[in-house]
């Protein structure tokens, strides 16, 4: 076989429907668009959601829900994460502004701190949220955990 021998198939290919093209070729008159109305009509396009005028799902299911205006989100991180960024940079004071530095977080994002992991090393941390478990972590291994406002 070589290159020039390829062939697709016998029947994969088919040529497409040339519609319009007079009455001989079985497609002209109304071009497989059928008689009068909107989608016999140049320009038509039919909306999102369209569902051949019953009702669609978007208006028969009802809303549900709500976005509580006084929601605060925080940035998770935990204490493991702390104990790896004081091994990395050797550091014994870790702010929002440190974290801020070394691409942790990001602009003007809250920041949580949460007990999860080992924490071996000495810290003082201020964030604007602590778990309790973080403060025991922290405390335990003799550091401080400092809230600072929003």
């Amino acid at each position: 076989m070589k290159l020039n021998e390829l062939r697709p198939a016998k029947g994969s290919v088919k040529s497409r429907k040339r519609i319009g093209r007079g009455e001989g070729s079985g497609h002209g008159g109304t071009s497989t668009r059928g008689h009068k109305g909107a989608q016999a009509r140049s320009g038509y396009s039919r909306k999102i959601g369209f569902e051949g005028g019953q009702m669609p799902i978007q208006r028969r299911l009802p809303k549900f829900g709500f976005n509580n205006i006084n929601r605060v989100e925080y940035v998770p991180i935990n204490v493991a994460t702390l104990q790896k960024l004081s091994e990395k940079f050797g550091v014994t004071a870790i702010d929002t502004e440190f974290l801020k530095r070394n691409g942790v977080v990001s602009g003007s994002a809250l920041v949580k701190i949460l007990g999860n992991g080992e924490l071996t090393a000495k810290l003082e941390v201020s964030a604007n949220a602590f778990s309790k478990s973080a403060i025991a972590k922290i405390e335990a291994q003799g550091g401080t955990a400092t809230t600072i406002k929003k």
